[in-house]
């Protein structure tokens, strides 16, 4: 039995692995909220000036996340960065200025557009919701017209806060379904 043991037990199957691209403003929170999913601490986070790609495990899946610094210098050059991607994480700040929401819209269209990113599943996470000025899921929904702009993609709008990381494995659990659907799909094709 000890030879049984040894030789049936093999290692665990191999989790698939994804890549995905996560954008947002720079100040939406993309740094904090990877970090603390990886388990590291959010307290001595900087901004990303360029990129950075961080290995985030789930029990199900390894998301390799390329993070995209969200400053005006750096965004023009964010579609250099799509390639290869196979879902997109979009981050905003749920309680920022008008100003920084209309650019974030701006940002979040011209991505569910964009040819390399237009078939792929979106995990947008309405950040910041423990901030008092913070808008709900409802209200982003409507400003950002996801209803009409994204009908027909794959995306999910989650509220989303550092205080619960609960609520944030949830909305990746459910981005990592939608992935596993499309390679589904690309297996049947």
């Amino acid at each position: 039995s000890c030879f049984r043991a040894l030789c049936c037990k093999g290692p665990p199957p191999a989790r698939p692995e994804y890549d995905l691209v996560c954008i947002g403003l720079t100040g939406s929170g993309k740094t904090s909220l990877l970090s603390k999913l990886c388990s590291e601490s959010p307290e001595n986070v900087v901004s990303t000036t360029g990129f950075s790609i961080k290995a985030v495990p789930f029990q199900n899946a390894i998301l390799n996340v390329k993070e995209l610094g969200g400053a005006d210098n750096i965004r023009k050059y964010w579609s250099r960065y799509y390639q290869g991607s196979q879902g997109v994480i979009f981050v905003l700040d749920s309680a920022s200025s008008e100003d920084d929401l209309e650019t974030a819209r701006n940002e979040l269209h011209s991505a569910l557009q964009h040819p390399q990113l237009c078939t792929l599943p979106f995990l947008i996470l309405a950040n910041h919701q423990d901030k008092p000025a913070a808008r709900s899921v409802q209200e982003v929904k409507k400003y950002f017209e996801l209803e009409p702009l994204a009908r027909g993609k794959r995306w999910i709008l989650q509220p989303c806060s550092l205080d619960d990381m609960d609520a944030l494995k949830e909305s990746f659990s459910q981005l990592i379904n939608l992935l596993e659907e499309k390679d589904h799909e690309a297996v049947r094709m």
